[in-house]
């Protein structure tokens, strides 16, 4: 019997400066919330993960609950930016989880526990939205939530002008609307690597390509993004 999986709503694209640019928004902006979770990445892994793994395998299904617990945040910013559905999203956590459960006894640690979960994660989201279609799902009541529970949002606006506030919250809006025109293939690498801030090898080792692959992704996804947002950058609210 799989332990229970407790879910929060977390994670969204979010911008912590107004767009002068929307080169800068993709190159400064992102990147520099990315920059500083790559650099944590790249430290060394302690062996908390496959200590956990093992006792799951041995039986102790308390121990996969604290695997929930560690990786239920960034799984959901992951499939949330991939689906843009709240509740798509809680029903495949749900999937994953329990997928994840089911297979532990197969892991044999050929991968860290965070490549293989987030194997996991990619593929079942990517299956998903194949069998839902290219319907549009953008809820603007989500980007509401998203924009209002973002501290470093909240904090950068506090002492701002209505009109750069209105600036941000058309750009968080037109950047969510933007990422949702993108195939899932790009939206799944843009999500990872400017949003999740995963390094293009731990990005390639996940969807199981090259680097090259990645970057090719990344770089196509940046310009169709760009091309989206021109409008917003030629006419800003203010």
């Amino acid at each position: 019997m799989s332990p229970s999986v407790a879910l929060s709503a977390t994670g969204q694209i979010r911008c912590g400066e107004p767009a002068r640019r929307i080169s800068d928004l993709l190159s400064s902006g992102l990147d520099a919330r990315a920059k500083s979770k790559r650099q944590a990445m790249n430290q060394p892994r302690t062996d908390e993960d496959q200590e956990f793994v093992a006792r799951t395998q041995s039986g102790d299904a308390s121990a996969f609950d604290q695997l929930v617990v560690k990786y239920t945040p960034r799984l959901y910013g992951l499939v949330y930016n991939m689906t843009s559905n709240h509740e798509d999203t809680n029903d495949l956590l749900q999937d994953i989880f329990s997928k994840a459960y089911k297979a532990i006894r197969g892991f044999r640690g050929k991968s860290s526990f965070y490549t293989w979960i987030h194997s996991i994660a990619v593929n079942m989201t990517l299956n998903f939205l194949k069998k839902r279609g290219r319907r549009f799902q953008l809820s603007l009541d989500d980007v509401d939530a998203g924009v209002q529970n973002d501290k470093e949002f909240m904090e950068l606006t506090a002492t701002s002008s209505p009109v750069r506030e209105a600036d941000l919250s058309e750009l968080q809006r037109r950047l969510n609307e933007a990422m949702m025109k993108l195939s899932d293939e790009h939206r799944a690498v843009v999500t990872m690597f400017h949003i999740q801030g995963m390094p293009h090898a731990e990005i390639s080792k996940v969807l199981r390509v090259s680097e090259g692959t990645v970057r090719s992704r990344l770089f196509y996804a940046n310009r169709q993004l760009q091309n989206y947002l021109e409008e917003f950058r030629k006419n800003p609210v203010s």
